[in-house]
């Protein structure tokens, strides 16, 4: 069996920078550089050199209607991301996507070009957009009126995370993942993208639990009763995305996480005290030491650790921490991570990759 279906990760995940023009009501076409043409089905960007919040659409939604991921504010339509196309988006003078001489970074992840059917596998019907070949689908459902729910997220195979979003008034973006206590069975722990908080535990917060089919729900605990969500589901690929945990050792020479690929993206939480979310890529940190860091709970302009060695090393096969600093290393802690790769480490017909 080929070590992986994905030669060219390019395909369905990119990291674009660019600069805003916003003078005037002025426009911004962004394209992707990648090996492969990208149109994007899930935009995540943020300002690098100044404070703004971060900013999302998916092409379920409609691209114009925007969530924070750091905030907890309902869905909002603003003249931020304006549409998709076939290698890139197109933006209009929202500041926090499109500021006049500021920096940005945009994540994209691709799935079926905004194409939906419904999911009537939960106990409340779902719509889902899925691409099984790279391991992602974005759902959007209403919640129950009250108790346990279960949601079809269309995968085919048991996620690895689960971001989740109440589309219609403020919430937390509750998260599920296979690195929580608890693992692939875990029903009740939860971490939250806008929180610095560790893992908590509510009972039930994930219903009936996470399966190759559903996810699980709370009214009134992981969900408000009878509103918009939307979720954003992935599924390990060998050679593409991986998802797992680590113990830190609290020094320079910290622990090597196997990925199975070069990653191009990487982030990571620890779980078990209070920290920030760090977001690494490739395209802000092309050598190594990776220490250009953004944090997915805060407004906050990017970082860069380089005067106290804060990062890590991209590898061939994955990445190794070098640092300390207590958001990627603080000793005997547990952290989470999320990677997304720029090259498989062997490809389909054989061929390895490079370290760099």
């Amino acid at each position: 069996m080929a070590y992986t279906n994905i030669d060219d990760p390019s395909a369905f995940f990119q990291t674009t920078l660019y600069t805003g023009n916003n003078t005037g009501g002025a426009s911004l076409n962004v394209t992707n550089s990648g090996n492969s043409d990208l149109q994007p089905d899930w935009v995540w960007i943020k300002s690098r050199s100044g404070a703004s919040n971060h900013n999302c659409s998916d092409s379920s939604r409609g691209a114009t209607k925007h969530l924070a991921q750091n905030i907890t504010y309902q869905e909002e339509i603003v003249s931020g991301i304006t549409g998709y196309n076939s290698d890139g988006f197109t933006l209009g003078t929202n500041g926090d996507s499109n500021g006049n001489g500021t920096t940005f970074v945009a994540w994209q992840w691709k799935c079926n070009a905004g194409t939906t059917a419904t999911n009537t596998t939960g106990s409340v019907d779902s719509v889902v957009q899925v691409n099984s070949d790279a391991g992602f689908s974005i759902v959007t459902f209403d919640s129950a009126s009250s108790g346990n729910f279960s949601v079809g997220h269309g995968l085919g195979v048991q996620p690895a995370m689960i971001i989740t979003k109440n589309r219609e008034s403020a919430s937390n973006w509750w998260t599920w993942h296979k690195g929580l206590t608890g693992g692939n069975s875990n029903t009740s722990y939860v971490v939250a993208l806008e929180r610095t908080t560790a893992e908590a535990s509510y009972a039930n917060a994930w219903g009936a639990g996470v399966t190759s089919s559903v996810f699980g729900m709370q009214s009134g605990n992981t969900a408000t009763a009878s509103n918009d969500y939307v979720a954003y589901c992935f599924a390990e690929k060998q050679g593409f995305s991986k998802f797992g945990n680590y113990v830190g050792t609290g020094n320079a020479n910290g622990p090597m996480i196997a990925t199975g690929f070069k990653p191009a993206f990487v982030m990571l939480k620890p779980t078990t005290f209070t920290e920030e979310w760090a977001m690494i890529d490739t395209k802000r940190n092309p050598f190594n030491q990776a220490m250009k860091q953004l944090k997915a709970n805060s407004n906050g302009a990017e970082y860069d650790g380089a005067s106290v060695t804060n990062g890590i090393d991209i590898l061939s096969n994955g990445f190794k921490v070098r640092t300390s600093r207590t958001e990627i290393n603080a000793t005997t802690h547990t952290y989470i991570y999320m990677a997304f790769a720029e090259n498989p480490f062997v490809t389909s017909t054989g061929i390895p990759t490079t370290a760099r």
